[in-house]
């Protein structure tokens, strides 16, 4: 005997499963987008060597290593 042809999948299930792919696809395209800006933001010049030293960034002068 072959497999019957009826159809099991309800329309709901069906309903289910393309709206999680749907939210899947939404996901991926907010972390490419996140990762894309990140990328971009890193990459402009002069954002890292502008001079402007951060509290904390630098050590103090007494914990440097003298020549003496």
């Amino acid at each position: 005997m072959g497999s019957s042809s009826k159809k099991r999948t309800t329309m709901a299930k069906l309903n289910r499963e393309s709206r999680l792919r749907e939210r899947r696809l939404e996901k991926q395209a907010k972390k490419n987008a996140k990762k894309q800006a990140a990328a971009d933001h890193a990459a402009q010049p002069g954002d890292t060597l502008n001079g402007d030293a951060l509290p904390g960034d630098t050590l103090p002068s007494d914990t440097l290593p003298s020549d003496t």
